[in-house]
């Protein structure tokens, strides 16, 4: 009894000097038609002038912004019923919110949440954070632009639990050099207009993604380091599902900085068009220390994509090549992939370049459905160099190589590469073979299957 009692104090006292700011209170009109940033960044700034505290945007309202300021011990709660609602005005949305990194896509620099060198804030609550990202809103064309849904710079102790971040007009969040994250919850819709990325986090450490859900027209998670000086590391994501409209998960192209130590586990891929896993080093940084584990996967071509080679991915990054770097220590283990919807690519590729070689890749228990139907002249395909020539001004995505001469696993330009107990299944007759390796070094294949029955000498090709 007492220790229930002491219980009761403490919640009592909790609940009683918690300080809320409800926007209502500030003059918000949350009518759903009524330009209410005033009212919300006023609360904002009452709450971390008192310390802190949580802004709320109640139940059964909707409470329409345009560019919002987070600031040091703010929560933003935005309570079950609730939606917070972008304007559908671009010029609501403010000019000084930083930029988006990558080149070529200055139309994507505004944004609808901001916080800039802000400490231990938070996003909460059971509401919905809606963009209004409609192209009928948003485009291009006539000086307008695409702003994205959340950007934070230079932040430290950041807590996202429980939220819907929905129909943002371009990314839905970009997360720059921040330190100490925890992403929980929460779920993403992100297919309203064109590229609308998840969670976008660049020159980040100390990352945790947990128990939430992804439903994106690009990649659902994306690690990237635009500054040579500011590492993505530390990063973990787990019991997570995603559906995407390009790729699932993404690390690199912008990689002028290292990556180091990432874990991926315990998370299901389904309708994915372009690919699971796509690792990609570019911009002169190290790749290194990554495991991926207990992953299934359902209509995702390519379940592994790797590629290591020069392309110039960052607004900031310098005009000439910087000297490749290295990509090395991954370890896949424990994936399924059912892809006998898919068609006669949907394999696992993986490529360095000559003299720059991935190192040190494991493949262990991996079990592939796929449609089959290569041909003998498709098991003769040579596979296209990822250079500066094929490439052009282009990402280095798979639409470049063609049609791959296996139907399981295709390596090439690796030094260690260590296959164990895969399982591939044809739908259809393949001429293919199961493995092909091209300029692999150090290399140990066992335990493949084709059908449920070992693979032959000729299912297992290198050059």
């Amino acid at each position: 009894m007492k220790a229930l009692f002491l219980g009761f104090i403490l919640f009592f006292q909790t609940t009683l000097f918690a300080q809320t700011f409800n926007v209502i209170d500030f003059g918000a009109k949350a009518d759903g038609i009524t330009r209410d940033t005033k009212a919300v960044q006023n609360a904002i700034d009452a709450c971390t002038k008192n310390g802190g505290g949580t802004v709320v945007i109640p139940s059964g309202k909707t409470v329409v912004i345009g560019t919002i300021y987070l600031k040091d011990f703010v929560t933003l709660r935005v309570e079950n019923g609730a939606v917070l609602l972008g304007s559908p005005n671009y010029a609501d949305y403010t000019t000084d919110t930083h930029k988006n990194t990558y080149k070529n896509e200055p139309h994507m620099d505004r944004c609808l949440i901001f916080a800039s060198n802000a400490k231990s804030f938070a996003i909460e609550g059971y509401g919905a954070i809606d963009g209004n990202g409609s192209p009928k809103n948003f485009k291009k064309k006539n000086g307008d632009g695409r702003p994205m849904l959340l950007r934070f710079l230079n932040c430290k102790d950041i807590r996202m639990n429980n939220i819907t971040l929905q129909n943002p007009a371009a990314w839905t969040s970009a997360w720059l050099y921040c330190d100490e994250i925890v992403v929980d919850g929460i779920k993403i819709v992100s297919r309203i207009n064109h590229n609308g990325d998840g969670l976008d986090f660049d020159g980040c450490t100390n990352v945790r993604v947990s128990n939430s859900s992804f439903d994106t027209s690009d990649d659902s998670i994306c690690l990237q380091t635009s500054r040579a000086d500011k590492p993505c590391k530390d990063i973990t994501i787990t019991n997570c599902v995603f559906t995407s409209k390009w790729a699932a998960m993404r690390i690199g192209l912008a990689s002028r900085g290292d990556f180091d130590s990432v874990t991926v586990s315990n998370c299901t891929f389904h309708d994915i068009l372009d690919s699971g896993l796509k690792i990609q080093m570019n911009e002169g940084g190290e790749m290194k220390n990554m495991i991926f584990s207990n992953l299934v996967m359902r209509n995702v071509p390519r379940p592994i994509f790797m590629t290591f080679c020069q392309q110039r991915a960052g607004v900031d990054a310098p005009l000439e090549m910087i000297p490749m770097k290295a990509m090395h220590s991954f370890v896949f283990d424990g994936i399924i992939a059912d892809n006998k919807a898919l068609d006669k690519n949907s394999a696992i590729f993986i490529t360095g370049m000559p003299n720059h070689y991935i190192t040190d890749i494991q493949l262990n228990n991996i079990e592939m459905t796929v449609s089959g139907g290569g041909t003998k002249q498709d098991a003769k395909n040579v596979i296209k160099e990822y250079t500066l020539e094929t490439l052009g001004n282009w990402w280095p995505e798979f639409g470049k190589v063609g049609t791959l001469p296996a139907s399981g696993i295709y390596a090439r330009h690796i030094n260690g590469l260590y296959v164990n107990n895969v399982h591939v299944h044809t739908v259809n007759k393949d001429e293919r073979p199961v493995v092909a390796f091209d300029d692999v070094k150090n290399y140990e294949v066992s335990k493949v299957y084709l059908n449920r029955k070992p693979i032959s000498k000729k299912q297992f090709v290198k050059k």
